[in-house]
């Protein structure tokens, strides 16, 4: 994938931006009065991670932090996307937890003395266990629990935060936990799982109301699309195709920029009855500020052929007897953790979800990144990622794509900032800008670190009347890709 030697250019004023989540970096798992996650009680039991490895430490961004916003800025990126912990903030998913706020205090002020904008993600699947042992997802309760945290959180960051999202990726956390047991907490209920997609529609609902009702300027959500092809022209892999995109896609878009289910099959299967279902759906539908989507790769699927083998196609395995398979994508090249490299698609599904919701809100890419096995630092201290080098850039130019074919696309955000612990994959996967030794924990920035400020440095100025738009302190010299 050779890099054209010109950046991809978008318009004035576009945000770009770096992503991380709570769990993956923070570590302190128990320090300063925070409580026990899902993640944390998932990856206690033997073979759910690879190597057994957890997050206990991870790559200690609590105590980092200065260091790593130093990282995030000095790239000249625009916003950092992280996300709270909510068991750090509420231990058992009722009392406020002081301390626990205290860190994200500190974490935004250092974010906005050094020009980036934070936007904070309010759930990033790290359940309090307590809430979990009370019913979890499964729990209508719990959405009523998340509205009271987004209400602390607001109370506290408020007068410095004015960009939320509520929730990530809804549909991976209720596929990878509820329906299957790939990912905490591990209930494997099949189908019967879609009550934990309602309930966590709900407290989005839910925390919109509350994060406005304390303030915030613009709400929005991250979830994950991708486009769904049949495999072939048979009836059956239309028909297939079809509902898994429905199942994985609009079960949970369709609510909140339509407002309502894609199917009766699947309204009925939320197992809210009526009329309550018809008013948790104006809540969940409130018109947002921004639409995030975040997006990795394609899937294609078939409706399943008899003694065929479909296991390995993707990072968990369907199940066998339900209507549909994801079989590979055709002459894709694949990163390291075999994901489909398929620029196109992003900018196929941007242009889906415009041509699908009329009212669709301003775009974000609030993720999109890719993992390869990078070395260690050389003796020069240099990390060479051309391949993730070649992604992004592919993956930015199919975000100019789209813009050009009129989707209202403000914002990119690479996955993610640093390398760091990738749930059940443990820590092999490599996402980040910034290589993290995972011996020493020693940050050594990567060749696409540098390619990425150079890109943000070479783009149009912003219109000087552009709202909210931090003073970015700009690059560094020297290093590897540094101009010379």
């Amino acid at each position: 994938m050779p890099v054209p030697p010109s950046p991809p250019l978008l318009p004035p004023g576009f945000r770009f931006g770096m992503a991380t989540s709570a769990y993956q970096i923070e570590g302190a798992a128990d320090l300063d009065g925070k409580g026990p996650s899902i993640w944390d009680t998932f990856t206690a039991r033997p073979g759910t991670v690879r190597h057994g490895e957890d997050a206990r430490t991870a790559i200690d961004h609590y105590h980092r932090y200065e260091e790593d916003v130093t990282h995030i800025a000095e790239a000249g990126v625009h916003d950092y996307r992280f996300s709270l912990s909510w068991p750090r903030v509420m231990p058992d998913g009722g009392a406020v937890n002081p301390r626990g706020l205290d860190f994200y205090d500190r974490l935004v002020d250092r974010l906005l003395q050094a020009g980036v904008r934070p936007v904070p993600t309010l759930y990033h699947w790290d359940l309090p266990q307590a809430l979990e042992d009370a019913g979890g997802w499964m729990n209508r309760a719990t959405a009523h629990a998340f509205a009271r945290y987004a209400t602390a959180a607001a109370e506290r960051l408020g007068d410095r935060v004015h960009d939320w999202i509520t929730m990530n990726e809804m549909n991976v956390h209720t596929l990878y936990g509820y329906a299957l047991t790939d990912h905490a907490p591990a209930r494997g209920l099949g189908l019967a799982a879609l009550p934990a997609a309602h309930h966590q529609l709900l407290a989005h609902g839910l925390a919109v109301q509350a994060l406005r009702a304390h303030g915030a300027a613009r709400t929005g959500v991250a979830n994950q699309h991708f486009p769904v092809s049949p495999a072939g022209d048979d009836a059956a892999d239309t028909e297939a195709a079809a509902l898994f995109s429905d199942l994985t896609n609009w079960t949970f878009s369709d609510p909140i920029l339509r407002g309502d289910y894609p199917s009766e099959l699947i309204r009925s299967a939320t197992g809210t009855a009526e009329p309550r279902l018809t008013e948790d759906l104006e809540l969940i539908s409130a018109p947002l500020d921004f639409y995030g989507v975040n997006y990795y790769e394609p899937t294609v699927i078939e409706a399943p052929r008899e003694g065929k083998d479909y296991r390995g196609v993707m990072e968990v395995d369907i199940p066998e007897g339900l209507p549909f398979s994801p079989v590979p994508v055709a002459g894709a090249e694949r990163t390291d953790f075999g994901w489909a490299i398929v620029p196109s698609a992003l900018t196929g599904i941007l242009r889906e979800l415009r041509d699908r919701y009329p009212a669709l809100p301003p775009a974000v890419v609030t993720e999109n990144g890719a993992s390869f096995h990078d070395a260690a630092p050389d003796a020069r201290g240099r990390v060479a990622d051309p391949r993730r080098i070649a992604y992004l850039d592919g993956h930015l130019r199919a975000v100019a794509d789209a813009v050009a074919a009129g989707v209202d696309v403000r914002g990119y955000y690479v996955w993610s900032a640093f390398d760091n612990f990738e749930w059940a994959a443990g820590y092999d996967e490599r996402f980040g800008l910034v290589h993290v030794d995972r011996a020493t924990l020693r940050r050594t920035r990567k060749d696409s670190w540098y390619w990425y400020r150079d890109v943000i440095a070479a783009q149009p100025p912003a219109p000087a009347t552009a709202p909210d738009r931090p003073q970015t302190t700009g690059g560094v010299a020297g290093g590897p890709g540094a101009p010379s």
